[in-house]
This record gives structure tokens, C-alpha cells and sequence, in this order.
């Protein structure tokens, strides 16, 4: 069972910053990938940023040139760095880590956090 705790949101005006942690309770070189998904309220839940095991990066076009995902090994932390933000990035961000075990992929989900961007 992996536990995922985020920190990191709050409120910002539009061009602002902030910077989302992740921590894992299990070394992150046991989870195959992690990444952040958001929710704004009456929108389904997307796929923001993702990193795997070996480095690779995935992102969702409205945030390429923005938003940057990393992870630091040591502390079982992934991060995502949130730059140039605008009002539309409103919304709970969500840390999730998937498991592969054989053909079984298994997904965790922190609790989110609140991200709010102002005009």
C-alpha cells in the first residue's frame, strides 16, 4: 500500500508560482510512475504531468512550457513546479503513483490539494 501525502497549493495571482510536493511512503524506485492530475469543479479529473521510474516525462498541452515535473530519489518526493500560472489552473491537484506487478497496474491517490489562481 502506498500512502501519498501533497503540500504545496494556496492561492496566487495569475503569473505567479508554486511549487506542489508529493511525498511517497514506499521508495519511489518501488512505483513504476507518478504523476499530478487536477479537478475543477465540474470537469473531470485530467492528467497534468507524469514522470516514470527511469525519467520519462509526459505532460498535458496546456501546461507544456509552464509546468515542470521532477522527483528527488532520496526523499520519495515528486514535484511539480507551476510556473506562469493562469486562472484556468484552478482547480484540486491530485498526486497519483501506479504500481505494475505483473499485468496488474495498481494506482494510488493523495488526498489534493487546493490551487487557486486569480485574475
Amino acid at each position: 500500500q502506498v500512502q501519498l501525502v501533497e503540500s504545496g497549493g494556496g492561492l496566487v495571482q495569475a503569473g505567479g508560482s508554486l511549487r506542489l510536493s508529493c511525498g511517497s511512503s514506499e521508495s519511489i524506485f518501488s512505483i513504476n510512475g507518478m504523476g499530478w492530475y487536477r479537478q475543477a469543479p465540474g470537469k473531470q479529473r485530467e492528467l497534468v504531468a507524469a514522470i516514470t521510474t527511469i525519467g520519462s516525462t509526459n505532460y498535458a498541452d496546456s501546461v507544456k512550457g509552464r509546468f515542470t515535473i521532477s522527483r528527488d530519489n532520496a526523499k520519495n518526493t515528486v514535484y511539480l513546479q507551476m510556473n506562469s500560472l493562469k486562472p484556468e489552473d484552478t482547480a484540486v491537484y491530485f498526486c497519483n503513483a501506479w504500481v505494475l506487478a505483473g499485468t496488474t497496474t495498481t494506482g494510488y491517490w493523495g488526498q489534493g490539494t487546493q490551487v487557486t489562481v486569480s485574475s
